[in-house]
């Protein structure tokens, strides 16, 4: 998931964030979410819905519960997206169908991944390390094991995920939605044409969110030390939204000063770790970007010009 800042007026800053669907791309605006995906047939099928409540709130503006709320943004949000992409991607869409309707089978896979995520990212590394806390000078030092094994199963497992050709094309628009908020962000025209001179490669991406959570961990767990077993692996579950909130900063500041020499410095990895995450698209996927990208801004101008009057 990326956000950006592109701007739809003179002196009015909008950040946009996306993400791949199954043959399609989403969009969040401030007030707004837009999907766009490809049926069987070839057309592109649109649909938008406005946000509120939690996700426009007050409470986005205030630091560290933010990331907690960007969290379950990016889970909820997804969830919704992806299950109406695969039924466009099906044929058993016609027109915009309805974005915000989930079923319960639905959120149970997605709650599957997401305890087998949590599992595999953070309580893994503590049982293949914690034997080590009875065998090293220093406790701190089994738990650094911890954190660096974290981030090598991070990279190890995003790597396995783009062995899959359904994963890869979900890694090509993926790369057409960062070229096309990177297009917007830099006030080019968006046609296929301008939209290829961006890089697939953004520091505020969703990828970047994941390796930030994996370095970060080992940041905020090294203080509480190698305590016994059962203490050790529920510290590491209690403690991911605190973590998630202190990644989501870090990704914001990124994203803020982009061009400043410690931010490249510090981020070069989640760079990196994009080119595993983003393929080259092709022409049609950038367009189902752009169908997005377009809906999201229609969507939240209106919006804004509805709080305006």
């Amino acid at each position: 998931m990326t956000g950006e800042q592109g701007r739809d007026a003179p002196d009015t800053p909008v950040s946009y964030g996306g993400q791949a669907l199954i043959e399609g791309v989403m969009i969040r605006s401030p007030r707004a979410l837009a999907a766009a995906a490809r049926r069987p047939d070839g057309e592109i099928i649109v649909s938008a819905r406005r946000l509120g409540g939690l996700l426009t709130g007050p409470q986005r503006r205030i630091p560290v519960l933010r990331g907690v709320l960007a969290l379950w943004e990016m889970i909820a949000l997804g969830i919704r997206a992806l299950s109406w992409s695969s039924a466009v991607a099906e044929g058993r869409v016609d027109g915009s169908g309805e974005l915000d309707r989930v079923g319960a089978r639905a959120w149970l896979s997605a709650l599957a991944s997401l305890l087998v995520a949590t599992a595999i990212v953070f309580l893994l590394p503590v049982a293949m390390t914690a034997w080590l806390a009875t065998r090293l000078p220093a406790p701190w030092l089994a738990v650094a094991a911890e954190g660096l094994l974290r981030v090598v199963i991070v990279v190890a497992y995003v790597w396995v995920l783009g062995r899959s050709e359904e994963v890869r094309r979900l890694f090509e628009y993926h790369g057409a939605e960062h070229m096309a908020i990177a297009t917007l962000e830099r006030g080019r025209e968006l046609t296929v044409p301008s939209i290829r001179r961006e890089s697939r490669e953004h520091p505020r991406c969703g990828t970047s969110f994941l390796l930030a959570v994996a370095i970060i961990a080992g940041l905020v767990f090294l203080p509480f030390g190698a305590p016994p077993l059962p203490w050790w692996l529920a510290s590491r579950v209690v403690l991911i939204p605190l973590v998630a909130a202190v990644a989501y900063e870090a990704i914001r500041f990124a994203g803020a000063h982009p061009q400043a020499p410690l931010v490249r410095w510090a981020f070069w990895g989640n760079l990196a770790l994009q080119r595993l995450t983003t393929r080259e698209p092709d022409d049609e996927q950038i367009q189902v970007a752009v169908a997005a990208l377009e809906r999201a801004r229609d969507e939240e101008l209106s919006a804004r010009r509805g709080a305006g009057s």
